[in-house]
């Protein structure tokens, strides 16, 4: 819907000028001039309001024709008054602000009624001739303004696509730069990192092998871990310098990789459905679960194999984390906070959050909406 207006002083000049003239031959009106005097006060409302109450595009030009032919009749039956300046307005008005079409009927009745006087009439072939080229004076200027906008708008235009194509250019060789970046990242810095954390893999079990030092095996393990976790944040540089979100599966498969090589033990991930890219809070609250999950394991299972398994479904994705004790573990006397955070935020989804022992080890599930 437009916004409403106020009236401004061109409007009134407009209206003015097309309306006031007519007015004047109220004084001598008759039975015949009085419905044309009515017409044009009627019909010329438009001229006044079209911005205002927003009304159909053809309802101005179709006004305005009215309007020409009105005080054109009017012209020809009394000549001696001031219509034909109501009507000569109305055209050159029309020539401005219509279509082709509204500005051929403007001048079709422009002229007919010039005619018509020039025949009611006789005057001299000079008085006769001078309406004519006042309508072809109008006509001139009136393309000609809309040539000069034309070339305006072709202009606006080629610099809209200019500047639209330096833009694009400029985005294209920094997306193109980011991209250099991210392979650099990845192929140096994680594949490095990654066989950081295999050595160092490595030479723990070979320290624990040879019944080195508490201490030492500590330090290993911190480095491991330390590795570890660089290795995650760079592929989290690599995606954000992609501009690529990481997928839910992806970045679970990342923290099992890192519980193997931080634990030793067996860490599987299986997925059924179709991954697909799913809502930021989603993907936030799945990832979150397997953390909290792991770092229970860590805490109360040291060592214990881990199964994580990823539904996607239709209206729903659904989470389990089972981690393979050998033994059923006791029941929790109270949830923990990360359990507790766990279910507020399955909560905050509208999904379901399900925690407790199973036959041989902790099994969560979660399953929330996609």
């Amino acid at each position: 819907m437009n916004a409403v207006r106020r009236l401004e002083g061109i409007d009134w000049v407009r209206w003015g000028i097309i309306t006031v003239p007519t007015l004047f031959a109220i004084s001598s009106a008759s039975a015949v001039t009085w419905p044309l005097i009515v017409l044009v006060a009627v019909v010329s409302l438009p001229v006044l309001l079209h911005d205002r109450t927003a009304p159909p595009r053809w309802l101005l030009p179709a006004a305005l024709v009215l309007v020409i032919a009105a005080t054109g009749a009017l012209w020809v039956l009394r000549p001696s008054g001031f219509t034909s300046v109501s009507m000569f307005g109305a055209t050159f008005y029309t020539l401005r602000s219509s279509g082709r079409v509204a500005s051929g009927f403007a001048v079709a009745a422009a002229a007919g009624t010039i005619i018509a006087w020039a025949i009611s009439q006789q005057p001299s072939w000079l008085n006769a001739l001078a309406p004519l080229a006042a309508l072809i004076v109008m006509v001139l200027l009136a393309a000609n303004r809309r040539g000069r906008v034309a070339r305006l708008e072709q202009t606006e235009l080629a610099l809209a696509r200019a500047q639209t194509a330096t833009e694009e250019h400029a985005r294209a060789a920094a997306l193109a730069e980011r991209a250099r970046i991210a392979r650099e990242v990845h192929d140096v810095l994680a594949h490095s990192l990654a066989g950081l954390a295999l050595n160092l893999q490595g030479t723990r079990l070979m320290l624990v092998r040879d019944g080195a030092s508490a201490d030492t095996l500590a330090q290993i393990e911190r480095a491991q871990k330390l590795a570890s976790d660089g290795l995650a944040e760079a592929r989290k540089a690599v995606a954000a310098l992609r501009e690529d979100a990481v997928p839910v599966e992806r970045t679970v498969s990342d923290l099992l990789a890192s519980y193997r090589l931080d634990s030793g033990a067996r860490a599987d991930l299986v997925v059924e459905g179709e991954p697909r890219e799913l809502d930021a809070a989603v993907g936030t609250t799945l990832v979150r679960a397997v953390q909290e999950a792991l770092s229970n394991t860590r805490k109360h299972a040291a060592g214990a194999a881990v199964e994580v398994k990823l539904v996607f479904g239709t209206d729903e994705v659904a989470l389990t984390v089972v981690d393979r004790q050998g033994r059923r573990p006791p029941d929790a006397p109270t949830a923990g906070y990360g359990l507790r955070g766990m279910g507020e935020r399955a909560a905050l989804l509208e999904g379901k959050f399900e925690s407790g022992p199973g036959e041989d080890g902790w099994r969560i599930h979660l399953t929330v909406p996609a």
